[in-house]
């Protein structure tokens, strides 16, 4: 599983990018928040990424930071909603604003995204509600400096601890579980534990 890309950005499109690592172009495709956020052809740039598999294809999303993914992976569970509806969302709304159309259970706001009608919209604020917690809602930049905790929790904001988000949910647990053992094995851990450390110890308290 393919975490995050660092590298060079090679060229951006209307609808994804290319980073070059190490003289390799790997292409995905992203939000247009994430387009934004990623800079000019030419400047290095670390993109938190998802593999996508299915019967026919393989193919990465890229994410301005580990909570724009977060939220990717929870909008793409709920029934009726893919990558490219998803992206949508992201590319309309913030994590924030994210946050408070599900809070209120505002469907209309959700709903101004392409391609989301009112029935999804109301289908995503409802299966939503009680998961958002412990996802961030500060800002979706690059490698996720700045970030700032959301109301039910701390989140991984970057660096070894998002590794260790993707670690525990590729391991099969939710984004939000993983998000808020992460958080409390980093914090229990302090600054300069290591991946192995952190991994273990996050497992250890999502497994609770």
């Amino acid at each position: 599983m393919i975490a995050h890309l660092k590298g060079i950005l090679a060229s951006t499109g209307a609808d994804g990018a290319v980073v070059d690592v190490n003289g390799v172009g790997y292409a995905f495709g992203a939000s247009g928040r994430t387009l934004s956020a990623l800079g000019v052809v030419g400047d290095a740039v670390t993109v938190y990424t998802e593999m996508l598999v299915g019967e026919d294809f393989i193919r990465l999303v890229g994410f301005a930071s580990a909570e724009e993914r977060d939220w990717f992976r929870l909008l793409t569970g709920v029934q009726g909603v893919g990558a490219r509806v998803a992206l949508a969302i992201l590319s309309a709304l913030d994590g924030a604003e994210l946050h408070r159309a599900i809070a209120a259970q505002d469907k209309a706001m959700v709903a101004r995204a392409n391609g989301v009608g009112p029935k999804l919209a109301e289908r995503i604020v409802r299966e939503l509600k009680d998961k958002t917690g412990t996802i961030l809602t500060g800002p979706m930049a690059i490698g996720g400096a700045g970030m700032a905790p959301g109301a039910g929790g701390v989140a991984p904001a970057g660096g070894i601890a998002a590794d260790a988000l993707s670690a525990l949910t590729g391991l099969g647990f939710k984004p939000y579980e993983a998000s808020a053992a992460v958080a409390a094995a980093e914090a229990e851990l302090g600054e300069g534990a290591t991946l192995d450390a952190l991994v273990r110890l996050a497992l250890r308290k999502a497994a609770k």
